[in-house]
């Protein structure tokens, strides 16, 4: 008779192999909710400064058509406001209201803003 080969032993399945590649799992899940986070602080951040260069372009456009100088208040904000940025200039009774406006975060539909409003100076036609 040959000889006898001795019968494969079956490993014994444990608790470590029932949970192998949960880790990754894991991993994979943590490395994208901080992705995802990632992205909202920065379009938040981007909203952000959007908006005070929104306030500032206002606030230069309504001080400089106050003063009569509705052109030169165009051109400044312009140069102030974000990329795109809508500027509306309008006059009520002896108030000057500019409004600023623009798209922030292009694929999504966030409009961001800003408002200033001065007194008409002496002698300074309405826009």
């Amino acid at each position: 008779m040959g000889a006898r080969v001795p019968a494969r032993r079956r490993r014994r399945e444990t608790a470590d192999d029932r949970d192998r590649g949960a880790v990754t799992v894991e991993a994979a899940l943590a490395l994208c909710s901080l992705a995802v986070f990632l992205a909202v602080a920065v379009g938040a951040i981007a909203a952000a400064g959007g908006s005070i260069r929104c306030v500032d372009a206002a606030r230069e456009l309504a001080r400089l058509a106050a003063r009569g100088e509705a052109d030169r208040g165009h051109a400044v904000a312009a140069q102030l406001a974000p990329s795109g940025a809508r500027l509306t200039l309008r006059a009520e009774g002896d108030l000057v209201v500019a409004e600023v406006s623009a798209d922030v975060l292009h694929p999504l539909p966030v409009r961001i803003g800003g408002r200033a409003v001065a007194a008409l100076e002496p002698g300074a036609t309405p826009p």
